[in-house]
């Protein structure tokens, strides 16, 4: 009896002195910023990346999507259009494109910390372009790849866990060619 009164106090105690949602999933429990989109344009479980913007959308239905923060491609390797998620794979390893190892890179990087997939790969429509994680950070928010859509791998984890094979793919110029607006985080 003694022993369940000391462990409620010390579970009681390090709740107070943490936080809960630190005590049970630290980054589970960051909140996500839920914002308005144009549900008939952009259906439920599709993906939306503006690359102006350099947001990635999921949309989650009833006019809402998951707003994330991602890199794009250089300028001079963008591209726009259509696709759709072919496969998704958990800590991918990656073969360069002929293009690259031209320019010094490996044939073939194994998963782990060096690995520009990061920890997770979210194939498209074709095995050039992907949504992927990175190994780096630094990069999201700019124009910084050879044509894939960078996450920090916190949010790739998510968005992989969320989307499934053939969800449409969205990638789109500008923000002001779509409706998004803010809506409540949550």
């Amino acid at each position: 009896m003694a022993l369940d009164k000391k462990y409620c106090l010390f579970t009681a105690a390090l709740v107070a002195g943490l936080g809960l949602a630190a005590l049970f999933a630290p980054d589970e429990a960051r909140a996500k910023e839920i914002v308005a989109l144009e549900s008939a344009k952009y259906p439920m479980g599709s993906i939306i990346v503006d690359t102006a913007e350099r947001r990635l959308y999921y949309s989650l239905g009833n006019g809402q999507a998951i707003k994330y923060k991602v890199a794009v491609g250089k300028p001079r390797f963008q591209w726009f259009g259509k696709t759709f998620v072919e496969k998704k794979k958990k800590d991918p390893g990656w073969y360069p494109t002929l293009r690259m190892r031209r320019a010094g890179a490996p044939r073939y990087v194994p998963p782990g910390p060096r690995n520009p997939l990061g920890e997770r790969a979210i194939y498209l429509g074709w095995s050039e372009y992907r949504i992927h994680g990175t190994n780096a950070p630094s990069s999201i928010g700019r124009a910084a790849s050879s044509g894939c859509i960078r996450m920090l791998n916190r949010d790739v984890k998510d968005l992989y866990e969320r989307v499934h094979i053939g969800a449409p793919v969205y990638v789109i110029r500008s923000r002001k060619s779509h409706s998004i607006g803010r809506s409540n985080g949550v």
